[in-house]
């Protein structure tokens, strides 16, 4: 990282529910003058918490094949190709299911008759807004779309000159995933104290260690009980950043789509000091 370069921290979970988006806004929040990007694209609802306003859209584009049917001489080359079966022969006849295409360009390359070229399809959109000192980039992909990729992809290349930035990943170790913390110095991974928490926190810290990403945990819903998280954490010498406990105060003002850290001091000291520790862990 560079010294004039601010962090970019990836917020992730093994399975939805976790606790990763309520971590993820409370701590750009906290932070102040920083980038909140949502790229849990299939269901973004950071929006919901932060309320930017003066929001701008910008369509998300990818390319397809085209056919020029006079042109096809039906030689199968492009179907042949093709491994994801977006291409079909029906007789002489070429037919092109965009929504399964992964927009590779390979089958307008092995075309000997130049039959095929390509058109843009919309995928999605990117919404861009400002809550107090954060700027907030929300990717929401289109329903039926078979990758979310080129819109992750889309919403990393927005420019953000100062402030550090605060990735929402999707849930899982998908390709999305993958694209969301390729290029973040730090993943902080939020699990729950539970056996079944412990295996999906299991499959997150697989990908970050593939990745040499340093990383820490936040044990979301924690309480005094046995807490296999905490045990096998503790066993691996995994660098455990906050615990946040199992309370009914706290869900509530997270139901009615309010940022904890405006509402209890306490919560506000909690993530200033996770930040401040990840910053330190940084430097």
């Amino acid at each position: 990282m560079g010294a004039d370069r601010k962090p970019t921290i990836a917020v992730l979970s093994g399975k939805g529910g976790a606790g990763k988006t309520f971590v993820s806004v409370n701590l750009a929040a906290a932070a102040g003058r920083s980038y909140y990007l949502d790229c849990d694209i299939e269901e973004p609802n950071g929006h919901l918490f932060l309320k930017p306003e003066s929001i701008e859209s910008e369509d998300v584009t990818v390319l397809v094949p085209k056919i020029n049917l006079e042109q096809c001489d039906a030689c199968g080359l492009c179907v042949d190709f093709c491994r994801f079966n977006a291409l079909a022969h029906i007789g002489s006849h070429l037919l092109i299911f965009e929504e399964i295409c992964h927009s590779c360009g390979g089958c307008v390359l092995v075309c000997p008759s130049e039959a095929l070229t390509e058109k843009d399809k919309v995928v999605g959109r990117i919404e861009k807004g400002r809550a107090g000192d954060v700027i907030v980039i929300t990717g929401i992909l289109n329903i039926g779309e078979v990758s979310g990729v080129p819109l992750i992809e889309k919403i990393q290349d927005v420019e953000r000159n100062d402030g550090l930035t605060i990735i929402d990943c999707p849930p899982g170790t998908a390709c999305s995933v993958l694209e969301s913390i390729t290029y973040s110095d730090y993943c902080l991974i939020v699990a729950e104290p539970t056996l079944f928490g412990l295996h999906n926190f299991q499959m997150v810290l697989e990908l970050v260690s593939l990745l040499k990403k340093p990383f820490g945990v936040v044990i979301n819903k924690f309480t005094k009980e046995t807490n296999p998280l905490e045990d096998f954490c503790m066993k691996e010498q995994i660098p455990i950043m906050a615990r946040i406990p199992h309370d009914l105060k706290l869900a509530k003002t997270i139901s009615t789509g309010r940022l904890v850290i405006d509402q209890e001091k306490a919560y506000l000291s909690l993530f200033k000091k996770l930040l401040a520790d990840i910053l330190g862990e940084l430097n």
